[in-house]
């Protein structure tokens, strides 16, 4: 059965977090063989024939009891309370409480136990109060915007063991030297039609569209736009997106192409990769470094197991690698990567291993620790976090999330998760924010921590969310959410809306509660994209006879009116809500919108990025 639609992905493992942080976990020494067998992962399952009640809706609270240092303290989470440890204060149990004991790796830190999570409710009746819909999808059914919907039904993928897996480094062989220097201000042309339209090869194409020519006033300049290179009637994935203070880098298909920011002009010849692009680092290293990950042939055995560094300021091609099979049912199928610092993760269903981005030297290996517990998906940024699922018996199998030391691989610290809830997505790493998922209840939870791993706090109101997720199937990509920011103290969510505007949600992240709202300036939906200069910077969906717009949203004080930074121009209203799926960046003050899945239709000239500004 399929997902709900605007369902974000919902991965395997299991666990809700519990109240308190874990000892740091000793890095494991690499095994000498790879790990326990895995079982192939469930395809995902479908809602549940009843809608289920709103997950929080204000739960009623038993009365605090004063912890071993008097200090009150809210239900545990979920309603199970822990036995009390060294430093641990007992929580109090909710609507479903069981006592439960730790696990193993359950012991406090010494910070002590954290206030609880909350009360998923039961499943209502058809009908009944409260009880959510599941919401429909956008305009386009295909665009892949699944959203966060309380009593969400989840899918769930089996346990399956862990591996090693190594890379090579292979020979350096230079790259290809720029054929364009990009402009030493990165401005864009005063004025004209948007330069070297053409397939995304840099070398211009005999069909130009002139999206500037009929500009109405206030309206912002197309300074360039690049049709898409010829993809398979099947389509093809275009992942990768970078931004440089003067370069736009894109990966679509077999391809990596590079143009200057302001003018669009090719910045280095466009690299062609054997074979298409399966996986990429969302991030960049602070010297402009990137990997990216192809496939290693076109036959059904074909693993995404190669490797290759990128350099996005010259184009050159650094270290090359090879992913390489672990044990049974453990290939190189499918892989995500994640870059800390300057530390490339390499994460498989059930590992991980983690290299020197710079040389490809191989650092150190992440796989089974502990009682069964396996490596299932890293996010990185400026903090390495992982996440493994646990099911040394089936009585005690959940989820731990752990910040790893990126240069070591050695846990900071651990949190273990309640049994039945799974990690799902991380909407920031830094503040950490785990949006996590229970099937059996049909609701989610989203809880953020603090730097030691302790428990912060949750988001405590009832809200139909709906943030732009992936839904990778093989893989937990933590960081697959657009459509969300944050800064230090607060969390900003969309909500749903199948027609007519919807709002964004300034989240307290120290309480857990709103702290104020906004609605959408036009009918449609406004997502949140970064937090800069004291304003949350938004961009506005366009429809079907109006393009979109950027705008700008205090976040202090008591006035929260969006003012438009950039109002997009009319002529590529079409483009912009035709993208099957999309990724887009504000920066500089110029707006990049690029398709992450190329339909392969021959028909239509497809386009791969825009890039507009003033």
């Amino acid at each position: 059965m399929a997902q709900p639609p605007n369902q974000p992905p919902q991965p395997g493992g299991f666990g809700a977090p519990q109240d308190q942080p874990q000892a740091p976990q000793p890095p494991q020494a690499p095994q000498g063989g790879f790990g326990a067998p895995q079982m192939p992962p469930q395809p995902p399952q479908g809602p549940p024939a009843q809608p289920p009640q709103p997950g929080y809706g204000y739960p009623q609270q038993p009365p605090p009891q004063a912890g071993p240092y008097g200090q009150p303290q809210q239900a545990g989470p979920y309603g199970q309370p822990q036995q009390p440890g060294p430093y641990a204060q007992p929580g109090q149990p909710g609507p479903y409480a069981q006592p439960q004991q730790p696990g193993p790796y359950a012991q406090p830190g010494p910070y002590g136990q954290q206030p609880g999570y909350g009360y998923p409710q039961p499943p209502q009746f058809p009908g009944a109060p409260g009880a959510p819909g599941t919401p429909p999808g956008g305009r386009n059914p295909f665009k892949g915007r699944p959203a966060l919907v309380v009593g969400a039904a989840v899918a769930a993928l089996l346990v399956i063991g862990g591996t090693v897996f190594a890379v090579t480094n292979g020979d350096d062989d230079g790259g290809k030297k720029p054929v364009a220097g990009p402009s030493d201000d990165g401005k864009a042309t005063s004025s004209g039609a948007p330069v070297n339209p053409g397939d995304g090869s840099g070398d211009g194409g005999e069909d130009t569209e002139d999206f500037n020519a009929d500009r109405k006033a206030g309206e912002a300049k197309v300074l360039w736009y690049k049709e898409a290179p010829d993809a398979p009637a099947s389509g093809a994935d275009a992942p990768g997106m970078w931004i440089t203070s003067k370069t736009a880098v894109k990966a679509a298909y077999k391809e990596v192409v590079a143009y200057n920011v302001g003018d669009g002009k090719p910045t280095w010849d466009t690299i062609a990769l054997p074979q298409k692009i399966c996986a990429v680092t969302p991030q960049k290293t602070a010297d402009d470094k990137v990997v990216v990950a192809y496939m290693s042939g076109t036959s059904d055995r074909a693993k995404c197991n190669q490797l290759q560094q990128i350099d996005l300021a010259t184009g050159a091609q650094g270290w090359k690698g090879v992913v390489a099979d672990g044990a049974l049912f453990d290939s190189a199928i499918s892989i995500e990567l994640s870059l800390a610092g300057n530390t490339l993760m390499v994460g498989r269903s059930q590992s991980g291993t983690a290299y020197d981005v710079r040389t490809g030297k191989k650092l150190y290996d992440k796989q089974k620790y502990g009682d069964s517990c396996f490596p299932t998906a890293f996010a990185g940024g400026t903090r390495l976090i992982e996440v493994a699922s646990c099911d040394a018996t089936e009585a005690n199998e959940h989820d731990e999330i752990q910040e790893l030391d990126p240069a070591t691989g050695k846990a900071r610290w651990t949190q273990k998760f309640d049994k039945g809830w799974s990690v799902a997505k991380t909407y920031s790493v830094d503040p950490l924010v785990v949006y996590s998922t229970n099937e059996d209840k049909n609701t989610w939870n989203i809880a953020t921590f603090k730097p030691d791993g302790s428990y912060r706090s949750q988001v405590g109101f009832d809200e139909d969310f709906a943030p732009e997720c992936d839904s990778g199937f093989l893989q937990r990509n933590l960081t697959g959410c657009t459509g969300t920011a944050s800064d230090a103290n607060t969390l900003y969510l969309p909500t749903e809306s199948s027609s007519g505007p919807n709002e964004i949600v300034a989240i307290d992240l120290s309480t857990g509660k709103e702290k104020w709202r906004v609605k959408s300036p036009t009918d449609e939906a406004m997502l949140p994209v970064k937090v800069e200069g004291g304003n949350l910077v938004a961009y506005v969906e366009p429809s079907y006879d109006a393009a979109g717009r950027v705008v700008g949203i205090p976040t202090a004080g008591s006035a929260h009116t969006p003012t438009t930074l950039m109002q997009l121009p009319q002529s590529t209203a079409e483009i912009e809500d035709s993208f099957y799926s999309r990724d887009l960046a504000w920066v500089d003050g110029r707006l990049y919108l690029s398709s992450t899945r190329l339909t392969g239709n021959d028909e239509t000239k497809e386009k791969l990025m825009l890039a507009y500004g003033k």
